[in-house]
């Protein structure tokens, strides 16, 4: 038997620090997307905050909570910024506040507020509005487009005509319709070789930022924020499908380097899947839950409808989070047989 060496009793963090450590772990990613796209995502993580915080209060006094300590722990912050990552950077503004604000209402307040979510708020406001808004969750900037702050300001806040030239589809979306329209004729090898867009790996660019998302998410491992049995096992189990149909059909399926750079595999993997309100708490209940959650994502993203399906599937896995806990509760030290 392995015994661990003193102390036993370990300093509890607060939300508020908690949520801290999570924003600065999304840094390195939001530099990298940055650096991509403009600052047009800092644009829009400011809106999505305001709107989240503006929301939280309006919420909070509602149901007579004390604002000052339930707007400083961060949670709402957190939210938003995840919502910015995941819309297009340049959204329309009251798309992103449509979202930010039915997350922080409908998907946090009307079930008690932090702490009592059964559904990851962000994943509800990204399912919201790509099922609304199909046509305005789909419209990306187009690879190496660069423009002036002014301009993308002048385009979030819908001043500037949304010209087709300025937008154009992720590296999933463009591979999606491509083997679609090409009917099992267009091998995807060729494709990723021939179209400016896939760049060396998942994106001219986009791999950049998947590797922000990997950065930040293995410090919080370190810091001992989340466990390693949700993201490992999201993770291998799209390595684990992708790799198989690449391996049986690689004319037909892209390879799990792909599939991992891509979309919002490793923001998910680290960020998402990891929520400790909507996700499960258990050990083998974190494996389950990210291996599940991760097959479906891979489902989805290619064979469904949705160019990503990352946010379906953490809503599908949260509906199931209760029931996976029950049922891999670890057995009460010195207790034989099933718990009472």
């Amino acid at each position: 038997m392995m015994f661990a060496p003193a102390p036993f009793l370990l300093k509890d963090a607060s939300v508020s620090q908690v949520m801290t450590q999570v924003c600065l772990a999304l840094v390195p990613g939001i530099a990298a997307y940055a650096w991509l796209v403009g600052p047009a995502i800092l644009v829009q993580l400011v809106i999505a905050s305001l709107a989240a915080v503006a929301a939280e209060a309006a919420m909070l006094k509602l149901r007579g909570k004390p604002l000052a300590m339930f707007l400083a722990d961060g949670s709402a912050i957190v939210t938003a910024w995840l919502i910015a990552l995941t819309f297009p950077p340049l959204a329309p503004w009251w798309l992103v506040v449509t979202g930010t604000v039915f997350a922080i209402v409908v998907a946090k307040h009307l079930y008690g507020g932090l702490g009592q979510n059964p559904f990851n708020p962000a994943m509800v406001a990204f399912a919201v509005c790509i099922v609304s808004f199909p046509a305005l969750m789909s419209q990306w900037p187009s690879v190496g487009l660069k423009m002036p702050l002014l301009e993308q300001l002048d385009i979030i806040l819908g001043l500037m005509p949304r010209a087709d030239a300025l937008t154009g589809a992720t590296p999933l979306d463009a591979m999606k319709t491509a083997l679609k329209l090409g009917d099992g004729q267009i091998d995807v090898a060729q494709l990723l070789a021939n179209q400016d867009i896939y760049g060396n790996f998942a994106g001219r660019g986009w791999e950049w930022v998947a590797a922000g998302y990997l950065l930040g998410g293995l410090w919080l491992w370190q810091r001992k924020l989340i466990t390693w049995h949700a993201p490992f096992a999201f993770i291998a189990a799209i390595v684990a499908i992708s790799g198989g149909l690449w391996l049986y059909r690689p004319d037909a399926f892209a390879s799990p380097l792909f599939h991992l750079l891509s979309g919002g595999t490793l923001l998910g993997a680290f960020f998402i899947v990891t929520d400790p309100v909507s996700g499960c708490t258990t050990p083998r209940g974190k494996l389950i839950f990210g291996f599940s959650a991760g097959l479906l994502a891979y489902i989805i993203r290619v064979f469904g409808g949705y160019p990503d399906g990352v946010a379906f599937a953490v809503l599908l896995m949260n509906l199931s989070a209760p029931l996976i806990d029950q049922l891999t509760q670890p057995r009460i030290f010195g207790m034989k047989g099933k718990q009472p």
